[in-house]
């Protein structure tokens, strides 16, 4: 088992939180994805040009070069995010309140760890209906969240499948109440998957939303065009999305995440990309795992987790290009770009998608930095 940890903090790299600051105005929250996704806007990044461009997602096949090697997060998403209501306690009167969560993990003896939210506060040994045949018993505290025990045995991916909702973030949902929209689960469990997934289930808690960008047409025209694709996994936590609260962004507490990469597409990172080609990760989650790998690259596949937060003064070792979404201030993902394009033209690239109007975070626009 792998382990990789940032460490930029003992090699003096300071970054100010406030300096993961910009102002957006809310209406360039995306509520929904393009449709098809490959028609969203894509601002292409030439660093060395220094030059910016703008085109669609369906364009990446001629912006990307015969010999590149584009690496891509292949984890699926749980249907992570839990509604309910709370059962009365034994000698109360209290009980049916609603209760809001996320499924976290499973633990030891068919156990999960969530998150929960309620109107008051929970205690161990209720039970929270999730539908009306399955209820989960809260056992005990475990740190910001519970460890819960479902009343029906089973996989976890099984069980939120019938009745956990598509995890779909905080600030998408509070842009849809905003602004009066309605939009059905079905339709978010199909959107908030990429087309490439893993076929097992998954293990994440939210997508590699660059991802959902790319369509089974696009994969065919990278082959045509002689763009090797490899595949990665890393389980996307819900930490990936959290804010940095600390002043300095080297003292924020790192979430950790698991990552697999398998013998195959080891074999293709070894070889590297072709002759004067280049490794373009598709997305954050990708570039972690990418840049999270021991050197030398091992012979077989590899397991592991990674912590390692990728800020400004970051020394990349493997990824030359990436296309992300536009992220959240104050994010590690936010600090992910930094660290690839310079903290003022990170704030310039911004200021540009702002003024020409692109969609923001998860459903929204996409970036395209190339060397």
């Amino acid at each position: 088992m792998a382990s990789a940890r940032g460490d930029f903090g003992a090699r003096g790299w300071h970054v100010l939180t406030s300096e993961l600051d910009y102002d957006l105005p809310p209406d360039r929250i995306a509520t929904r994805p393009a449709s098809p996704p490959d028609t969203a806007r894509l601002m292409v990044v030439h660093l060395s040009q220094g030059s910016i461009s703008h085109q669609t997602v369906s364009a990446l096949p001629d912006l990307l070069h015969a010999g590149d090697l584009f690496v891509r997060n292949g984890t699926g998403v749980l249907a992570a995010r839990l509604e309910g209501r709370r059962d009365t306690l034994e000698g109360s009167n209290r009980g049916g309140g609603r209760v809001e969560g996320i499924f976290l993990s499973t633990v030891a003896q068919q156990r999960w760890r969530v998150l929960l939210k309620a109107g008051g506060r929970l205690q161990a040994g209720e039970r929270v209906w999730l539908s009306s045949s399955l209820w989960i018993t809260l056992i005990e505290p475990d740190g910001r969240g519970w460890i819960v025990e479902p009343s029906s045995p089973g996989s976890a991916s099984a069980l939120l499948q019938d009745c956990g909702l598509t995890p779909i973030p905080p600030y998408i949902l509070k842009a849809r109440r905003d602004r009066g929209e309605s939009v059905a689960d079905a339709e978010d469990r199909q959107w908030y998957q990429t087309c490439f997934a893993n076929s097992d289930g998954g293990g994440s808690v939210a997508a590699p939303t660059a991802g959902l960008h790319l369509t089974p047409a696009i994969d065919n025209q990278l082959g045509i065009a002689g763009i090797e694709t490899a595949t990665v996994t890393l389980d996307v936590g819900e930490g990936t999305f959290r804010g940095v609260e600390s002043l300095h962004l080297e003292d924020h507490a790192m979430h950790s995440e698991q990552f697999h990469v398998g013998e195959a597409a080891m074999a293709q990172l070894r070889q590297g990309p072709a002759a004067g080609g280049r490794l373009i990760a598709l997305g954050t989650t990708t570039t972690r795992v990418l840049e999270s790998l021991p050197e030398p690259l091992p012979g077989g596949g590899v397991s592991g987790t990674t912590d390692l937060l990728i800020a400004p003064g970051h020394r990349w070792r493997r990824v030359d290009g990436l296309l992300t979404n536009f992220h959240l201030p104050r994010s590690t993902l936010l600090a992910l770009v930094g660290a690839l394009v310079g903290m003022d033209r990170l704030h310039a690239l911004y200021a540009t998608a702002i003024e020409e109007r692109y969609r923001f975070y998860s459903y929204g626009d996409a970036m395209l930095i190339l060397p």
